[in-house]
């Protein structure tokens, strides 16, 4: 099936700038989500927006379980959108999953980025040796089984814990609605490449300048792995907000804003 890959990931693209910045979603949204920040950018940058396959307004039947089967075939779809758009010099903005996905293409082809901005990642979930990814190995085989046996029920117990600003139910809701309109077999595949994964080695792997945006608390990427990130990647800097929870681009967009900006401001 030949498609056009702005059609194929539901591109959209705004703003004046000569420069892109393009905003990769988290597991289980879409690019709406960045409805609160993108806008932002629209002055000074060519601002891209898109879905990953099986996410947001793209064609399910274009998911293939195998290919999908890890995050490299995801940060292969980033490096063809970026090839047929003709970009160069992207800064990468990614939440969460989008992190480590933003890793592997800017590890593969580093020439594509100008930076890699990540908020909220985590490169391992799992508690392994004296790595602390804050959850068990028993804690993710029961969220997989969970997920497995009662994905309405796992996305419903899921959301506020995520979100973690429970004075902003309004947000759980989204997300709990925006986990309920995937395909259940896809947002279980996705969810089980994104939770059993182990990136920690090609963090390593990447030499464009690089942003660890970290919120506190954050129940998903806790601040002990935003530290591990920042750490274990060549040339970057770390930034704790004043926000908590996973999805402060949703909950406290004015402070990612001022972050993202004041950082490409002095590292230009």
């Amino acid at each position: 099936m030949n498609i056009d890959i702005k059609t194929k990931h539901n591109v959209t693209r705004a703003g004046n700038g000569s420069q892109t910045i393009m905003f990769a979603h988290g597991y289980g949204c879409d690019q709406n989500m960045w409805r609160f920040v993108a806008p932002a950018f629209e002055d000074k940058y060519d601002v891209v927006l898109f879905d990953y396959i099986g996410s947001g307004q793209t064609n399910d039947d274009l998911y293939d379980f195998d290919r999908y089967s890890s995050l490299e075939a995801h940060a292969e779809d980033i490096i063809q959108i970026c090839e047929e758009m003709e970009l160069k010099d992207v800064i990468f903005v990614g939440h969460s999953v989008s992190s480590m996905i933003g890793v592997l293409a800017a590890g593969k082809r580093p020439e594509l980025f100008n930076h890699l901005i990540m908020i909220g990642p985590s490169p391992c979930y799992i508690n392994k040796d004296n790595y602390y990814g804050g959850f068990s190995k028993e804690d993710i085989d029961e969220l997989v089984e969970t997920l497995e046996s009662n994905y309405v029920g796992w996305s419903s117990f899921i959301t506020p814990v995520i979100v973690g600003n429970p004075d902003q139910p309004e947000f759980t809701e989204e997300l709990n609605s925006s986990f309920c309109r995937m395909n259940p077999d896809i947002a279980k595949h996705f969810a089980k490449v994104t939770f059993l994964g182990d990136n920690r080695e090609d963090l390593n792997k990447v030499s464009v300048p690089s942003l660890v945006i970290q919120s506190d608390p954050d129940s998903i990427a806790p601040v002990k792995v935003g530290q591990y990130v920042h750490q274990n990647l060549p040339n970057s800097t770390y930034k704790k907000l004043e926000a908590s929870g996973h999805c402060p681009h949703l909950t406290a967009p004015g402070q990612v804003i001022n972050v993202l900006k004041d950082y490409l401001i002095h590292s230009n």
